[in-house]
């Protein structure tokens, strides 16, 4: 959701941890593999209110759906082959009785899965085809075209009263002889304001490419492609955005881009995030906003004053390999810059050593490794689930935490009715075990139908297999009482090597 450095298949050692932090071209070439990151929330065209995290419906059930990777699943023997996975939301919320599997050797998909391809690695989802159902975008970033390795491959997945069922359309590279990775990270949204959704699509350069009006029957755009420049790192192996995450950040009725990316000084790298406002003819950088420095981000309206919310997720500790990031903090930190008419009003930080946020800040902690918003008790303001994947419960290392944290009319409220969640807390199914890393990703969407938003949390689980964990809402809270697990064994999809099952939500 959104690049981050996110343990995947392609991290090829060990390619279920996430890799230690580097402060050199090693780092900026790791983070360069992972496909959006928020991507946090990507809003599509067909949100009543492009300031609230929408959710998918790739049935038209009126049920939330959720879509995410698997893009280290071999495929017919295929190593890192990958797969796209979608749960389709029920009364009784989410399970693997309900889900479509779909990798590239599945028919209509455009394509063959072959080895290293991770099918999967980043989605977006949106009406695209404007027939009523969501589909979804979906990258393949690290697959050979002809002679160009690692060129990339984009398609977009159609919706039916089937969901996900394979049929789609590949999306050409727009200029495959300038990047790599085409399709490393994906955002949909409504840029110019048409009421038709769009898709922006990036690559190892700092030029993301913008699909507009739609993706036609032959996989074109339906009014055109333009490009827009992003101010982030452009050369070198870590190039291009890190994250794409879309929503209306100004209240015009018109989605805009956060950019999450590096730039460099005196030769090293740390995160640089700009906001590009959304206008009558798309995107643009030439006002692009400095925003707090991370790696995921998650766009919401905290507070229900009718404009987007920033919500950023620096996971890196304070100081690392003798370089200290003056936006950081020990343990992670979130930052929260307000939206304002202008597109950046105030902004607050906060750790797990603010107010009554559970735990405290410990090195590793990974607070803000991964973020997303929905509303969970129905008061029309969105609420933040927080990853904390390297949190460490009792003696067990990096077994990790959920936190959830309510919004309210004066921003997002630390000091009461906040909670967390560990494999370890009552009625959660499974046991803390090292290495898990549960809020490796996390989502929340309403995918039982009350119109208040569910918990999803992806794990590296059973040593890189993953799972993902179902928490669903009381209508007030998040609550373990019903909550499951969905496993990639009962999914279909393979457990042979580590297909990292949950590892990245589409958004």
């Amino acid at each position: 959701m959104h690049q981050h450095e996110r343990p995947r298949a392609h991290a090829r050692t060990h390619p279920y941890r996430r890799p230690r932090l580097r402060l050199a071209l090693a780092t900026a070439a790791a983070a360069a593999l992972t496909g959006t990151l928020l991507t946090a929330t990507a809003g599509t065209a067909t949100a009543a209110d492009p300031t609230q995290a929408p959710q998918a419906d790739f049935n038209n059930d009126g049920i939330g759906d959720v879509a995410f990777s698997a893009s280290g699943a071999y495929v017919s023997g295929k190593k890192d082959a990958g797969q796209l996975v979608v749960l389709y939301g029920t009364k009784t919320g989410v399970s693997s009785a309900k889900r479509s599997a779909i990798s590239q050797n599945t028919t209509g998909n455009p394509g063959t899965a072959e080895s290293g391809d991770v099918f999967g690695a980043d989605s977006a989802y949106a009406d695209f085809n404007g027939d009523g159902y969501d589909d979804v975008a979906v990258s393949s970033p690290l697959e050979d075209v002809g002679s160009d390795k690692d060129g990339g491959g984009v398609a977009v997945l159609w919706g039916s009263a089937q969901g996900i069922t394979g049929k789609g359309v590949s999306i050409a590279d727009a200029a495959p002889t300038k990047h790599d990775r085409w399709g490393r990270n994906l955002a949909a949204g409504d840029f110019d304001g048409d009421g038709k959704a769009d898709l922006a699509v990036g690559n190892t350069s700092n030029v993301v490419y913008v699909f507009k009006g739609g993706i036609s029957a032959s996989g074109t755009a339906v009014k055109g492609r333009y490009s827009v420049k992003a101010p982030v790192q452009a050369s070198g192996d870590g190039s291009g955005p890190l994250n794409l995450t879309a929503g209306d950040v100004n209240g015009d009725h018109r989605t805009d881009l956060v950019v999450d990316g590096f730039e460099t000084s005196t030769g090293q790298y740390w995160n640089a995030n700009y906001l590009l406002l959304g206008t009558s003819s798309g995107l643009s950088a030439a006002d692009a906003r400095p925003l707090k420095a991370g790696v995921i981000t998650g766009i919401g309206d905290i507070n229900g004053d009718g404009y987007g919310d920033i919500v950023t997720g620096m996971h890196w500790n304070r100081t690392d390999d003798g370089v200290t990031f003056p936006e950081a903090a020990d343990g992670g930190k979130v930052w929260i810059t307000y939206g304002a008419p202008g597109g950046v009003g105030s902004t607050t930080g906060i750790t797990q050593n603010t107010g009554n946020v559970p735990g405290s800040s410990e090195r590793n902690d990974y607070f803000g490794y991964e973020l997303d918003l929905g509303d969970v008790n129905g008061d029309g303001r969105q609420d933040l689930v927080v990853g904390v994947a390297g949190e460490n419960i009792g003696s067990v290392a990096d077994a990790g935490q959920l936190v959830v944290l309510y919004g309210s009319a004066s921003g997002i409220n630390t000091s009461s009715g906040t909670q967390s969640f560990a494999q370890s807390t009552a009625g959660v199914p499974g046991s803390d075990e090292k290495g898990d890393m549960l809020g490796a990703d996390v989502k929340l969407d309403d995918v039982t139908g009350d119109g208040r938003a569910d918990l999803l949390a992806g794990s590296y689980e059973n040593d890189g297999n993953g799972a993902v964990l179902y928490l669903p809402s009381t209508g007030t809270k998040i609550t373990a009482t019903g909550s499951r697990t969905v496993s990639p064994s009962t999914s279909g999809v393979s457990t042979t090597g580590y297909p990292n099952f949950g590892a990245n939500f589409a958004d």
